[in-house]
C-alpha cells in the first residue's frame, strides 16, 4: 500500500520536511550529538530549505522528551509588541488584518533553537547552524513544491524588491532544478555563528548568539525596518523575549500517552478528536468506510469548534482544558451526533459565549503555504518533535538579513474581545503542534505535519491508523485523508465552509457518494496532495530496539536512519 519503505536503524533516526534536513539531523547524531542538537540543527536548515513554508525568524514550538522521561515544551512563538492597541485592526483596517508589518510579533524561533539547545543540547550554535549556513551560501535544488509556491505568489513576492530579489531572481519564480542562493541569510547565520565560536564555551556560545540578534545588530536592524514600515515592534520587545517553557497536555488512549502542546496552539485539538472518537465508537467500522469517515469528519467539527471558542493564550487567560477534555464534555458532545447527517455548520459552544467569526468562504479554502517538521529519537532514546513555521510572501523581508520578521499576529482574531484577540503581551492561537506519543509497551513516536488547520486532522488518521489499524508506520503516513473546512479557518479572513469536506482520491468514489448522501460537501482531491499534510514520525520499538522512521511523499519529506 505504500510507495516508500519503512526505513529502520539501530542507533538513531530522523524524519523531515525536507530530505537535506534530514540528512543534517543525521550528521549531528552521527557526529555524537543527542535528538535535540539534531533536531535544531534540521530545524533551522528547514528555514533555508523551505523559505516559502518557514521562516528562520518565525516560529518554532518544540515538544521534548529525555530518556529520563523528562518532558517540556518550548512554545517558540512570539507576542505582540507591546505598544500595539487592542483595537487597531477594528478601529483602522475594518476588522481585518492587512498584510505587511503591522502583524509582526516577536520573532521567535531563534529563540526556541537556543533554548533547547541550553536546556537539553550537547553542541554549540556554531555546530548546529552549520547545515543551515552551507545551504542558504551554496545554493540547493529547487524542488517542484517550491517552485509551484513560489509561481502562485509571485505577485505578493514582487510587492517588495527585496523579496523580490531573492524568490524572484532575475524577475520571475525560479524553475524546478535551479539552485537557490540566500546569501543575506547566510550572512545573518554567519554573524550569529561567529560571535558564538568567539565567546568561548559551550553556553556562553549560546548566550552570545541569541544576543546578536535580540539585543544587538540584528534586532536594531530589525526593528528599525519593522518601525520605518509602521509596524509596533520595539527593542524592548526584542530584548526581553525568551519562550515560555511549558508542560505538556496529554491522556491516556488504550494504554498510550498522547503528548501535545497547550492552548497557545491547536495541539489539545488532538486529543479531544481522539476521545470524541474513542466515545462515539468507531470499533469494527472498515478503514476509510463512510461510517468511519463521518464520524471522524464530525469529531474533527467539534473539536475544532472548541478550539474557536475556547483556546487562548493561558499566559493571560484560563482556558478550560480539563473540562474540555473531561468525560462529561466528551460525552455531551458525542450525544449530538448524528451518524446519518453531517452537522451544518460550526457546532455551537456548550458552554460559554459564541465568539467564532461567521464568514462562509466562496469557492475554494485559502490555503497559507507555510510550515514544516521534523522528528529525531537518538541512541540514548531522547525524543524531539517540533513544527517551525512562517512563510515570506504575506510581509517584507529585513533588507540584508533575509529573513522575514514573524507575521505570525495572522493567526489573531482582530477583535480583542475573542479569546485569541489581538493584545499587547497576548500570543496569537498557532497552528503547528509537535505531538508525541509514548506507546504502552515503553517506546516512543515524535509526529507532526504542517497543513495549517489540516494539520490536527491528519495527525488523527496517521494515530488511528498506526495504533487502532495496525498499519506500520510508513502505510499508516500514507493512507488516504479527508479534511474538514467547516470551522473558522486559523488564517485571516477566518472563513468557514459549511460541511466542506476534502476527500484524496484514493478514497472509493462509492465512499464519496455516501459520504455526500449525508449532508457532507464533497470536494475531490488528486489521489495525493500536498493539502492534506505531510506527516513524518520516527518510533522506538522496545522489542527490537530499532529506530523506526516514515515521511510523508505528499511533500520532499524524508526519514534516514542508522
Amino acid at each position: 500500500m505504500s510507495t516508500r519503505p519503512l526505513i529502520a536503524g539501530s542507533r538513531h533516526a530522523v524524519s523531515a520536511g525536507h530530505y537535506l534536513a534530514a540528512s543534517a539531523g543525521l550528521a549531528i547524531l552521527e557526529a555524537g550529538g543527542n535528538a535535540v542538537d539534531a533536531g535544531c540543527a534540521a530545524g533551522l536548515a528547514l528555514g533555508v530549505l523551505q523559505p516559502d513554508l518557514v521562516n528562520v525568524a518565525g516560529v518554532a514550538p518544540i515538544l521534548i522528551r529525555m530518556a529520563d522521561g523528562t518532558t517540556e515544551t518550548i512554545a517558540g512563538l512570539g507576542h505582540w509588541p507591546a505598544s500595539i492597541p487592542p483595537d487597531h485592526f477594528m478601529r483602522n483596517h475594518a476588522g481585518k488584518m492587512p498584510p505587511g508589518v503591522q502583524r509582526t510579533v516577536v520573532p521567535a524561533a531563534p529563540d526556541a533553537w537556543i533554548t533547547a539547545l541550553e536546556r537539553h543540547g550537547t553542541m554549540g550554535f556554531a555546530e548546529i547552524a552549520e547545515p543551515a549556513i552551507r545551504f542558504a551560501a551554496e545554493g540547493f535544488f529547487v524542488y517542484p513544491l517550491l517552485a509551484e509556491s513560489l509561481a502562485g505568489h509571485a505577485a505578493e513576492y514582487a510587492r517588495w524588491p527585496q523579496n523580490a530579489a531573492i524568490y524572484l531572481p532575475g524577475g520571475a519564480p525560479p524553475p524546478v532544478g535551479s539552485r537557490f542562493v540566500q546569501t543575506d541569510l547566510a550572512a545573518m547565520l554567519t554573524h550569529m555563528a561567529d560571535v558564538a565560536r568567539a565567546a568561548g564555551g559551550r553556553l556562553e556560545g549560546l548566550a552570545a548568539a541569541h544576543a546578536a540578534f535580540y539585543r544587538g545588530d540584528i534586532a536594531a536592524r530589525i526593528v528599525d525596518f519593522i518601525q520605518a514600515e509602521g509596524g509596533f515592534l520595539s527593542r524592548s520587545d526584542m530584548a526581553g523575549f525568551h519562550s515560555r517553557i511549558e508542560p505538556v497536555v496529554s491522556r491516556r488512549w488504550r494504554g498510550h500517552e498522547v503528548m501535545v502542546c497547550g492552548p497557545w496552539c491547536q495541539g489539545p485539538t488532538l486529543l479531544e478528536a481522539l476521545l470524541l472518537m474513542e466515545r462515539a465508537g468507531f470499533h469494527g467500522m472498515a478503514h476509510n468506510s463512510a461510517d468511519y469517515l463521518h464520524l471522524m469528519a464530525e469529531c474533527l467539527k467539534a473539536a475544532m469548534a472548541d478550539r474557536e471558542h475556547h483556546f487562548a493564550d493561558p499566559a493571560i487567560f484560563d482556558v478550560p482544558i480539563e473540562r474540555l477534555l473531561s468525560e462529561e464534555h466528551i460525552a455531551a458532545r458525542v450525544a449530538l451526533f448524528d451518524q446519518e447527517r453531517a452537522h451544518p455548520g460550526v457546532p455551537e459552544p456548550l458552554f460559554g459565549p459564541d465568539l467564532a467569526p461567521r464568514v462562509t468562504g466562496a469557492g475554494h479554502p485559502t490555503v497559507e503555504p507555510d510550515t514544516s517538521y521534523v522528528a529525531v529519537v537518538d541512541r540514548w532514546g531522547n525524543a524531539f518533535s517540533a513544527t517551525p513555521s512562517d512563510g515570506s510572501w504575506n510581509a517584507p523581508v529585513v533588507p540584508g538579513l533575509g529573513i522575514v520578521a514573524s507575521c505570525r499576529g495572522t493567526q489573531s482574531r482582530p477583535d480583542p474581545l475573542h479569546p485569541s484577540g489581538v493584545g499587547p503581551g497576548r500570543r496569537p492561537r498557532l497552528t503547528p503542534n509537535p505531538a508525541l506519543v509514548v506507546t504502552r509497551d515503553g517506546g516512543v513516536m515524535p509526529f507532526g505535519t504542517p497543513g495549517g488547520d489540516v494539520q490536527i486532522q491528519a495527525m488523527l488518521q496517521v494515530l488511528l491508523n498506526r495504533f487502532h489499524f495496525g498499519m506500520d508506520l510508513q502505510t499508516a503516513i500514507e493512507a488516504p485523508r479527508i479534511a474538514s473546512y467547516a470551522t473558522p479557518s486559523s488564517f485571516a479572513p477566518y472563513e468557514s465552509y459549511p460541511r466542506r469536506l476534502a476527500v484524496e482520491g484514493l478514497v472509493p468514489e462509492t465512499v464519496r457518494h455516501a459520504l455526500a448522501a449525508r449532508g457532507h460537501d464533497i470536494r475531490d482531491w488528486p489521489d495525493r496532495t500536498w493539502l492534506a499534510g505531510s506527516v513524518e514520525a520516527v518510533e522506538t520499538d522496545p522489542a527490537t530496539g530499532l529506530r523506526l522512521a516514515g515521511a510523508d511523499p505528499r511533500r520532499p519529506a524524508y526519514a534516514v536512519a542508522m
